[in-house]
């Protein structure tokens, strides 16, 4: 239980520079005690004790403002950021070393029995207000970008944002060590805005295709000229005669 406890606490060095001390952590840091809550809520629930693990949970959100359900699955050195708003479904799952900040719920889109929250795989970075509904799968070192809604299952590696998220990384460019952590889901700081990259792309073809047709209009311009029959001269002679 201590060595576990441990662990816990040593999942918070490394991603937040703001921390000075174990003791810190275990003193200030609510998405420590959320995690707390939800180990001995879920080690009740297990025991099919459900009413009181449903207790401990609603004590753990009481004192930390995030919500975790006692059913829900979430594996080692997982760590919740700021915290506040946090909501886990009961069904959903969340791999090792995964990081949440605050906002972020892992919903459920039906009422129906069965698997209905998302399933996050192992060192994925969810940004601050980020939705993830329904039984989607989140790979291995994906990202999801701040206040994003992922509605779709995402590929290991790759970042998604905006609304519905879409991938904007798919995971190819490589980091360096200082940046082995996607603090709030981005990778880089000018990532690429999906929406904006599509209205830019319709303004390039549209600006082509106002090119083609002014170059289309000169040709039809000059063949016209060309064809034009040239009325004869007149002699003055002819003129005088005609008088």
């Amino acid at each position: 239980m201590f060595r576990s406890i441990g662990n816990e606490i040593s999942a918070v060095f490394g991603r937040d520079p703001a921390v000075r001390s174990r003791l810190e952590v275990a003193l200030c840091y609510p998405g420590f005690h959320a995690i707390l809550f939800y180990r001995t809520s879920n080690w009740l629930w297990r025991k099919d004790l459900k009413l009181l693990g449903r207790f401990v949970s609603h004590l753990g959100r009481f004192f930390s403002g995030i919500e975790i359900h006692p059913g829900a699955t979430i594996g080692k050195q997982f760590f919740i950021d700021h915290g506040m708003g946090v909501v886990i479904g009961e069904t959903a799952e969340v791999g090792n070393h995964v990081t949440l900040y605050h906002g972020v719920t892992l919903g459920g889109t039906t009422w129906n029995k069965g698997k209905r929250h998302p399933t996050l795989g192992d060192n994925v970075v969810v940004g601050a207000g980020a939705k993830i509904l329904g039984p989607v799968t989140v790979g291995d070192g994906a990202a999801v970008g701040s206040n994003a809604v992922v509605v779709k299952d995402v590929p290991p590696g790759a970042t998604v944002v905006g609304i519905p998220a879409r991938v904007v990384d798919r995971g190819a460019t490589k980091l360096t060590d200082d940046e082995h952590f996607a603090a709030y889901g981005a990778t880089t700081p000018d990532m690429p805005d999906p929406v904006s990259k599509a209205i830019n792309g319709l303004l390039e073809h549209i600006a082509k295709l106002d090119a083609r047709i002014a170059e289309l209009e000169t040709d039809d311009d000059k063949s016209s000229s060309t064809t034009q029959v040239a009325e004869p001269a007149v002699d003055p002679a002819d003129k005088r005669a005609d008088c």
